[in-house]
């Protein structure tokens, strides 16, 4: 048995981490052979009259969410779209969304989730690689998949126009002009002109109650994530990892009748996709949607609904709690609050948790992982600075990053890289075999890129990232992809593109730039340069001019080494 295969680790394979659970926490997950399709008919069968979804005030029954979803699907299969298919979703977190999400998978189609802020650019590479036959899509972004090459631009484009979805009383209550409807809907002849209205799905039947349903371990999610090696790449999700996934969430939990959990997150992301959707969906909770993470809109939908699940990202919870002291608001009742993607900080769990009367703990994953992997045990054993211990039916290995061979002596602060395996790990990188072979490993084994160590409890602390992935307000940007847009600019002779803390967990997206002869280092010039081709959360915040960059005895950059610099002299 080779080392990647290795299954035996003394005492990993034993779990030890268990002792951390709660005592009504399982272990091991039992899970049934159906899908995500399966999950939401049951929950609308079971709990028809609870609200399943609000937004802006306005609510949603499971028994109308379901009824939604099946019109949705009928109007997808009457235009061609079969099990397989890709479909693409350019929404905000909305009703739509998660209309569309499912009415996807009730088909045994698979959706492809896209942030609608990226740039034609972004957007065309990620058309070009999955080739959907269809799209559903924020009106005021329409533009940017109509006028996509005819070869790679959906045959059909669904139009959601937010503010005509709204009923009457949310855009009274939203102030918004007289007159704005009829301006909306003039905007369908401008951006979602050759795009169809959303509301004609509502126009159909349901679709057939024994047309066929996908299984578990067909194909559901492309979820697209950034890499060092320049472009995104399609991560394959399948109804199995999705459904494990949200079922780990649950276990975790073990929420009440009555949870109340708020979306902020948005749901293109796959934290966002699986601490909203899917688990709302598990839990028959309440989802209140919020399509940006304003401030106002959360305070107002507390005066209604309080949450209590919040998934979040550390700068978000500091913003909830410096204006819930401005504005006088109490934020008792939020009982669980779970933060990841990037350090959440001591102080912050503290001014949390007194504020809330609940626990705020961090977990921690990625794309790869549906995503995931691990979080602090919601009780008094977890521990600040940790991501915390394995999720259920979750395995972990740490091993050298070069040999792969099991490290000895863990809980004596060895470091090393994180393998995992459950049944939440990705089924690989679409149409990418060589780079799935990279991270699949012999024995079902997820390489993950991050360097840990384990300390006697065998709680994870992550020291460092192989990837060198930047992580900034809980988005992943690649530095190869940033570089490649810096040095098309005539300024730029070469550059180097590191993440420097920000003192809020999260990091800054940073620039080393080697101007070229006879040119000056402008970077107004250069952030331009990069919002034209870059969303905005992947453009540099800052750029530093530098003589020459470190580099191996191959001539690649040592991003460590820029970063170390970066920081003694700037930081």
């Amino acid at each position: 048995m080779s080392a990647a295969e290795n299954t035996s680790t003394f005492p990993l394979s034993q779990r030890p981490w268990l002792k951390n659970y709660n005592p009504e926490t399982s272990p091991n997950l039992d899970l049934p052979e159906t899908s995500l399709s399966h999950l939401m008919a049951e929950a609308v069968r079971t709990a028809p009259d609870k609200v399943a979804l609000e937004f802006f005030g306005a609510t949603t029954t499971y028994a109308q969410l379901g009824d939604q979803i099946l019109r949705v699907a009928e109007g997808l299969r009457k235009a061609g779209i079969q099990a397989g298919d890709r479909v693409a979703i350019v929404l905000p977190n909305c009703p739509q969304h998660i209309v569309a999400f499912y009415a996807i998978l009730r088909l045994g189609a698979v959706v492809v989730e896209h942030n609608p802020l990226y740039t034609d650019a972004e957007l065309r590479h990620m058309f070009e690689d999955h080739g959907a036959k269809a799209a559903i899509v924020w009106d005021k972004i329409a533009d940017k998949i109509t006028s996509l090459p005819r070869d790679i631009r959906p045959k059909n484009i669904w139009a959601v126009n937010l503010i005509e979805e709204m009923p009457l009383h949310m855009r009274a209550a939203l102030k918004l002009p007289v007159g704005s409807l009829k301006a909306s809907r003039q905007k369908l002849e401008g951006p979602a002109k050759a795009t169809t209205p959303w509301r004609t799905f509502m126009k159909n039947e349901p679709i057939a109650a024994d047309h066929h349903r996908p299984t578990a371990h067909e194909l559901a999610l492309l979820q697209y994530t950034s890499g060092t090696t320049g472009l995104p790449k399609g991560v394959m999700l399948t109804h199995r990892n999705l459904e494990s996934n949200a079922r780990m969430g649950e276990e975790w939990i073990q929420p009440g009748a009555d949870e109340v959990i708020y979306a902020v997150l948005p749901l293109f992301h796959s934290y966002g996709m699986t601490l909203g959707q899917t688990i709302a969906a598990v839990c028959k909770a309440r989802l209140v949607l919020f399509p940006t993470v304003d401030m106002d809109l959360i305070f107002k939908a507390m005066k209604k609904t309080r949450p209590t699940i919040l998934p979040a990202v550390p700068p978000v919870y500091r913003r909830m709690l410096d204006e819930a002291k401005k504005r006088g608001v109490s934020l008792q009742g939020i009982r669980y609050a779970v933060s990841g993607a990037m350090h959440l900080p001591y102080d912050l769990v503290a001014e949390w948790e007194e504020a809330t009367g609940g626990m705020l703990v961090e977990g921690y994953g990625l794309s790869e992982c549906s995503p995931l992997v691990s979080c602090n045990p919601l009780n008094p054993s977890r521990r600040a600075g940790s991501i915390g211990i394995p999720f259920p039916s979750t395995e972990l290995r740490i091993v050298d990053p070069e040999t792969l061979e099991d490290l000895p002596d863990l809980t004596q602060g060895q470091e090393g890289e994180l393998l995992v395996r459950g049944p939440q790990v990705m089924r690989g990188y679409w149409k990418r075999e060589e780079e799935t072979l990279k991270t699949l490993l012999p024995g079902g084994w997820l390489r993950t890129g991050d360097i840990v160590r384990l300390d006697p409890d065998y709680f994870i602390e992550i020291v460092d990232r192989i990837k060198e992935v930047i992580i900034t307000g809980g988005f992943n940007v690649s530095p190869t992809e940033v570089e490649n847009v810096l040095k098309q600019h005539d300024s730029v002779a070469d550059c180097a593109v590191v993440g420097l803390p920000d003192g809020s967990g999260s990091e800054k997206v940073t620039a080393a730039i080697i101007p070229a002869e006879g040119h000056a280092l402008d970077p107004e010039e250069l952030k331009e340069h990069c919002y034209a081709r870059l969303t905005r959360y992947k453009v540099p915040k800052n750029y530093y001019e530098v003589e020459e960059l470190p580099r191996s005895m191959l001539g690649k950059t040592l991003r460590r080494k820029v970063r170390e610099q970066l920081e003694a002299k700037y930081q």
